[in-house]
């Protein structure tokens, strides 16, 4: 009988000691989640001359975040494409159609990263991923800043993106090249 109790307290105590293991490594690799009441995912775009401001709202996804080991971050965020919002009605009725963001088609904007890497400056990173915009996928770099604080991170970048690689427009009054803003308020 002793001999039992002492193989199942050995059993136990490794059952014990990989659990603690397993939840050591999941809390040093930060998981948060996109605010996307927070969050601000915005373009500014030319047309007949004139910049057009935009955004989009209900940011989703998931975003594995650790400064100190960036090799393993991943970011797989989404925005409604139906979201779209220029302060114009009639504008954002016309993006939503097919020769634009086809909204009824292709409902979400998409990015997944496919690497993270620490730049020079501190808290100062360049992701690198794939954007998918209407079933087009198009590889995009871009640097970004994180300030973490707390339970939380906010991420902030600014780049440029051809509409015509993912087929949005057409020939239209509109510059070909736009502006992305992101403002991403993150939470564990």
């Amino acid at each position: 009988m002793l001999k039992f109790c002492n193989n199942y307290l050995k059993i136990t105590m490794k059952k014990i000691v990989f659990l603690a293991l397993l939840l050591a490594v999941k809390s040093a690799f930060a998981q948060y989640k996109p605010m996307g009441e927070q969050s601000q995912v915005k373009f500014k775009i030319q047309n007949f001359g004139f910049d057009v401001l935009g955004g989009f709202t209900n940011l989703q996804g998931a975003i594995h975040f650790d400064p100190q080991n960036v090799l393993k971050d991943s970011f797989d965020v989404f925005v409604d494409a139906n979201t779209i919002n220029t302060d114009n009605s009639m504008r954002d009725s016309h993006l939503k159609e097919a020769e634009y963001f086809d909204v009824k088609n292709y409902p979400r904007i998409h990015f997944v990263s496919t690497s993270v890497k620490q730049t020079t400056k501190k808290g100062v990173y360049l992701m690198t991923g794939v954007l998918t915009i209407k079933a087009k996928s198009k590889n995009i770099s871009f640097p970004f800043v994180a300030t973490p604080s707390n339970n939380s991170v906010v991420f902030k970048a600014t780049f440029k993106i051809n509409r015509k690689d993912f087929d949005v427009g057409g020939f239209s009054t509109i510059s070909d090249e736009l502006e992305v803003l992101l403002n991403i308020v993150a939470r564990k």
